[in-house]
Order: structure tokens, then C-alpha cells, then sequence
């Protein structure tokens, strides 16, 4: 009996161990299922990130994470992959898992040199040589900007670089023509400064097809004399054409209104600004004055009688009620040809104020985006022969040219940790190196936009190595402080532009798995709700182009601006959005990536054109929906914009006001 009991309790006793034993069976292989993918991400999944992974340290500060946030929410995507997978599904697109690694200042971009010398160098076009040779100068530049040797070179050549403000600059005729008809002004101007031209219009000549005029016949000529006074910003740019703070162009023949006119602008960036054109007649009492002053003054003109009393209605009025008002002077047009004139232009409170022998002829009005000491060079160009130029009053104090003085290293502009969650919306904006103030009018603009506070949208700047070692310091000070700049490690090249496209892709697919990837300019201002508001348009979970679409554009040939047979052998451009601003579905920035990885991607110097030529390659296999909107602005602003291009610093500050305050988008569009 005792024997059958023992029996029956040992059986209970097995039975019940077997169970736990099954129980924790399951429950490591719960467990190893979990851990597989994790395991082959860390492993397995190694070798590929080698490849493309930054050839610098790891350890360096530009390397570590961006904040505590984004670490946690790295640790819990890896180590929890159905939480991702449940999000994605929710996004309508397959998206990959997040890297600790990728949460870096540096890209993930990088082109590996290894790779491409196993290859057939026939395979690869010129384009692709020069990215490769841009990627190991910008390595080693960046290595030795880590090692600390760039930071001395630049600190001893400050300590040995002085320059001088002087009060006053003068040069005679034949100087200013030697030194390539621009007089430098070190220091640039201020309030009172003035300037003295002292010239002759030189007599008029044929032109065929002169641009102030409208020619119809091609054969035609027109007699032409016409010049150009500029003050431009010789320091507020490297590498690209300085702005023309103010252009002064009398046309005294050739113009296409057939009479001598004066015109003046302003120009950012290649974009011009609204001409004001005075033609003869004196402004009227309802426009604004500068420092009192009308904006155009009054000259004799052919149709005078036309429009005045004729001098016998005048002796009429005279004979019967005597003189009843002050007789006016009416002067002629101040430019005559091989006569000899001085011209003085002189900063006011309010403006620009030009006198020509004496006489106030025309006042123009400080423009939004440029400020008195930006004018840091005249020039002088045309049908004029210049005797002597003379600037005084300058400024005696020498203000900071460097770009980064226009920084406000404050907390209230760094930028958010990247959220734990995939966001709806990730920009990624174009930038140089240089473009401290674009880079800091953004910030203080349309990124305070409420979404990009939170988890919805992300922004970050893409900028290149620069090829000057003071602002690439400068530039990794930037990227430490406000967190918002992704260094991608190349030396920069305007032909190159195309790789930062590709780095915002590949930042947008995987580091912050954005359901859509725009792509922008720093001198664009974008009005996100209505860009997302633009998207939704596309049901979710297709595949999407949205921008200011051009079709059936062809290259040019000729010009400053031409593409060659060789780059370009196809006779038409595909369908492509403005490069300014435009917005891609997930599904396309995660082909462009791979195809990139892989070396298959086609590259093209124009970024825009060879997006589009990447969206009509994807759509041969996927059908892409495109959106097209002028409201995507290619020139400059209109209202009810989406974006606005070519953007000044200060026109950026007064979009963003204008929406605050008076909640429509209307443009800023005096310069």
C-alpha cells in the first residue's frame, strides 16, 4: 500500500515537472523568436553597414547621439521590433527598423572609394569620379578638423590678420579700371557714408537684340548707351555671385520705351527684385517719400506739352490774375552723352539718395534683407569712362564679416530630440557651409512652426565641407550647439548638390522613418500645414510627387547654364519638380537609397532633374501619383504661397511675422 502511494505521489510529482520544464520551453523559444531579428541586425547585418557606414571614429563628439530621448527610443525599436512593425502597418508603407548608429551629426551617406576601384572605372560616369573624389577630401578634411590641427591653423592666422577701417577711399579712373572696375570698402558703409563717381556717358552704338529693348526683326540694331552702378556685398557670400545691395542703371538710349530712364533694384541670389523705374515724371504726393525726399524726380520730356499747360495758357493765366503760383524749373534728363557729370550717392536713415551736378535726381528705399555695412563694394560697368571715385564719411569701427555672427546660440532654438515614433513629415533643406544667417533665419522662421515642437514633422539641415577651414569649425561649433545640421562628408561642389538629395532620403527612410520626405532650400520658406494638407490630397499608401512639376523641359545648350551631350544625351528632361521645394512618398526615398548603395544610381549635376529622372524610374515599376502646384514658388513669392523661393534672411523673418500676425501668407516681396 505504502509502495502504490509513493508511486502515485512520484507520478503527480513528474507529471507536473514536465509541465514546468515544457512551460519554460516555450518560453525560451518565445524568447530566441524575439531575439533572431535583433541578433541578425547585430550581426549578420554588420558587414552591410560597414560599408556604408562613416569611415570616422565613433567615438567622436560628432558622432554622439543627439539627446537621452532619441537613445531610448533607438534601445526600445531594436529591442522590440513588433512595437516598429505595428507602426508601420499603420504608415501604409514597409518601413525598416531604426539604428543606434544612424543617430549621428554625420550621414549615413558615404561613398566608398573600395567599392569603386573592384569596379570597371567605364561603368562609371564623370559625375560619379568627382563624388568619389570629394568624398576623400572630405574625409580627410573632416579627420583633420576631429584632430584639433584646423582649429590651430585657424587660430594662428586670426591672431596674424589685421584690417584696417579707413574714414575715406579714392581712386583715379585708370586704378579702378586695373582693379577690375570695383572699388572695395573695407569696412562698408553707414548711416551719412557717401560715394562720388565722377564720368562720361560714352556716345551710343549698335546693338543687335540689346536686352532694355524690344527688338522684332533679329537683324535689327538699336542704337544703345546705357550703364550700371552697383554697390554690392563682396563679403556676405563665398563661391556664388554677391548681391546688388543697389543697382543704378541710366539708360540714356535703347530703352524700350524709346526715352531716357533711370531704373534701380536690388538682386539676391541671381533673383531680382520689382524695378523702379523713374522715366520723367515726379512721383506722386500719395507715395511714400525716403528721408522726405521723392522717390523720382521730374525731367523735360518730349510729350511735356502734352500733359502740362502749354507756355501760352501760362502768359494767359498771367495776364489775368497775375501771378498766382511759384514758377517750377523743369531740368533736363541728368546724363548726357560725352558730357562729363558727378555723382554722388549717399545713405540716409530710410534709403539710398542719388545727386547728379548738384540736383537731387532719384531716392530708393532700403530693401528688406540687406543692411548698410553688407555694401562692401562699388562697381561700375557700361558705356562710361570713369575719371575718379571717391567714398567718404565711412565707418571707423570695423564690423564682424564672419557669417556667424549672425548665430544666437540661445536654448530656445536648439532643436527638439527626434521623437520615439515615426513622423509624418521629415524636411531635409539644403545649405552651404557659409550660410549662417539663412541657416539662422529658418530657425528663427517657419521651424517654430507648432508641428515641428512635437512628433510630427522633423527638420534638419544637410550641409558639406567647406572649402574654407574657419567656417567648417565654425560650422561643427553650429551642429554641436543647435542639433539640427547633418554634416554629409564630402567637399562641397555646386555639381554635387544631388548627394545631399540622396542624404535626406537616406536620413528620412532610416532615422526617422518619415511617411514623406520633402526636400528644400535654406532660403525657402515653407508653410507646412499647407504642405501636408497638399500631400493628403493622394490617398494614403500610394506612391507620390508633389511640387511645381515641369513637363517636357528641354536642356540647354548654350550659356552659362548649359548641360552637355555627354551629361545629358536624351533630348527632354522627364517630368521633374522645381528644386526649391518638393515631396516624396517613402516607398521612392527608400528605392533612391538602395539604388544609391548598390552603385546603380544614375546621377545628374541638376539635383531636381535627376529626382525626377528617380521618381519616372520608380513609377515604371510602382504607379507614382504626381501633384502639381504653382503654389510651390520656383522665382521668388506670390500669395497663398506654399513655398517661397530666394528668400533673404529678413524676408523669412517678415514671412513668418505676416503669418503670426496677421494669419494669411502674403509675401515680403521688397528686398
Amino acid at each position: 500500500m505504502k509502495r502504490a502511494k509513493f508511486d502515485s505521489i512520484m507520478s503527480v510529482s513528474r507529471l507536473r515537472s514536465i509541465q514546468v520544464l515544457m512551460g519554460l520551453l516555450f518560453v525560451y523559444f518565445f524568447l530566441v523568436t524575439l531575439e533572431i531579428p535583433l541578433i541578425s541586425k547585430l550581426g549578420f547585418g554588420l558587414e552591410s553597414y560597414e560599408l556604408m557606414s562613416t569611415p570616422f571614429d565613433n567615438n567622436s563628439k560628432f558622432s554622439r547621439l543627439n539627446s537621452v530621448g532619441e537613445l531610448s527610443g533607438s534601445s526600445q525599436d531594436s529591442v522590440f521590433p513588433s512595437r516598429v512593425m505595428s507602426r508601420r502597418a499603420k504608415m501604409g508603407f514597409s518601413l525598416p527598423h531604426r539604428k543606434m548608429v544612424e543617430f549621428k551629426r554625420i550621414s549615413g551617406l558615404v561613398f566608398d572609394e573600395k567599392v569603386f576601384d573592384s569596379f570597371d572605372k567605364e561603368e562609371f560616369s564623370e559625375l560619379h569620379k568627382v563624388v568619389r573624389d570629394a568624398f576623400v577630401v572630405g574625409k580627410k578634411l573632416f579627420q583633420d578638423i576631429e584632430s584639433g590641427k584646423v582649429q590651430g591653423e585657424v587660430v594662428s592666422g586670426t591672431q596674424n590678420r589685421t584690417e584696417s577701417c579707413p574714414d575715406s577711399v579714392s581712386l583715379w579712373g585708370s586704378e579702378f579700371v586695373a582693379g577690375g572696375k570695383i572699388m572695395v570698402i573695407p569696412c562698408g558703409m553707414t548711416l551719412g557714408s557717401h560715394i562720388t563717381v565722377v564720368g562720361t556717358p560714352r556716345w551710343a552704338h549698335e546693338e543687335k537684340d540689346p536686352k532694355i529693348t524690344l527688338v522684332k526683326d533679329d537683324d535689327e540694331t538699336v542704337m544703345v548707351s546705357q550703364f550700371m552702378m552697383e554697390l554690392q556685398g563682396l563679403k556676405t557670400v563665398d563661391g556664388e555671385d554677391p548681391p546688388r545691395i543697389l543697382h543704378f542703371n541710366p539708360r540714356l538710349k535703347g530703352d524700350w520705351s524709346g526715352r531716357p530712364v533711370i531704373e534701380q533694384n536690388t538682386c539676391y541670389r541671381m533673383q531680382w527684385g520689382s524695378a523702379m523705374r523713374c522715366d520723367g515724371w515726379k512721383s506722386k504726393p500719395s507715395e511714400d517719400t525716403v528721408d522726405g525726399q521723392v522717390k523720382c524726380e521730374k525731367w523735360i520730356r518730349d510729350d511735356d506739352d502734352h500733359s502740362e499747360e502749354s507756355k501760352a495758357t501760362w502768359w494767359l493765366k498771367r495776364l489775368i490774375g497775375g501771378r498766382t503760383k511759384k514758377v517750377s524749373i523743369n531740368w533736363p534728363y541728368p546724363f548726357v552723352e560725352n558730357k562729363l557729370f558727378v555723382l554722388t550717392v549717399s545713405a540716409g536713415l530710410e534709403g539710398y539718395h542719388i545727386n547728379v551736378d548738384g540736383r537731387h535726381i532719384t531716392s530708393f528705399p532700403y530693401r528688406t534683407g540687406f543692411t548698410l555695412e553688407d555694401a562692401t563694394g562699388l562697381f561700375v560697368n557700361g558705356d562710361i569712362d570713369v575719371h575718379s571715385v571717391f567714398a567718404a564719411s565711412l565707418p571707423s569701427t570695423h564690423p564682424s564679416f564672419a557669417p556667424q555672427r549672425h548665430l544666437e546660440m540661445l536654448p530656445k532654438w536648439q532643436a527638439p530630440p527626434l521623437p520615439d515614433e515615426p513622423v509624418e513629415l521629415f524636411i531635409g533643406i539644403l545649405s552651404a557651409g557659409n550660410h549662417f544667417s539663412e541657416r539662422m533665419a529658418v530657425r528663427k522662421s517657419w521651424m517654430q512652426h507648432p508641428s515641428l515642437k512635437s512628433t510630427n514633422v522633423v527638420a534638419r539641415f544637410f550641409v558639406a565641407m567647406h572649402g574654407i577651414k574657419e567656417i567648417n569649425v565654425e560650422l561643427m561649433k553650429e551642429a554641436e550647439f543647435f542639433g539640427d545640421i547633418v554634416i554629409v562628408p564630402y567637399m562641397d561642389n555646386y555639381d554635387l548638390v544631388v548627394l545631399k538629395t540622396v542624404a535626406i532620403c537616406e536620413y528620412g527612410v532610416r532615422t526617422v522613418t518619415a511617411k514623406y520626405v520633402m526636400k528644400c532650400d535654406d532660403d525657402t520658406f515653407v508653410r507646412i500645414d499647407a504642405v501636408m494638407k497638399e500631400v493628403k490630397k493622394v490617398p494614403s499608401g500610394r506612391s507620390l510627387y508633389v511640387g511645381n512639376i515641369n513637363y517636357y523641359h528641354k536642356p540647354l545648350r548654350h550659356g552659362k547654364w548649359a548641360v552637355t551631350y555627354e551629361e545629358w544625351p536624351e533630348e527632354d528632361y522627364p517630368p521633374y519638380a522645381n528644386g526649391p521645394g518638393y515631396i516624396i512618398s517613402f516607398d521612392i526615398a527608400e528605392y533612391i537609397v538602395s539604388e544609391f548603395e548598390k552603385h546603380k544610381l544614375r546621377l545628374f549635376k541638376m539635383e531636381d532633374v535627376s529626382m525626377g529622372m528617380w521618381v519616372e524610374q520608380f513609377n515604371s515599376s510602382r504607379p507614382v501619383e504626381y501633384v502639381h502646384s504653382l503654389k510651390f514658388c520656383q522665382f521668388g513669392c506670390i500669395d497663398d504661397y506654399y513655398t517661397a523661393h530666394y528668400q533673404s534672411p529678413r524676408q523669412m523673418i517678415c514671412l513668418w511675422r505676416k503669418l503670426l500676425n496677421q494669419g494669411k501668407p502674403q509675401c515680403c516681396n521688397v528686398r
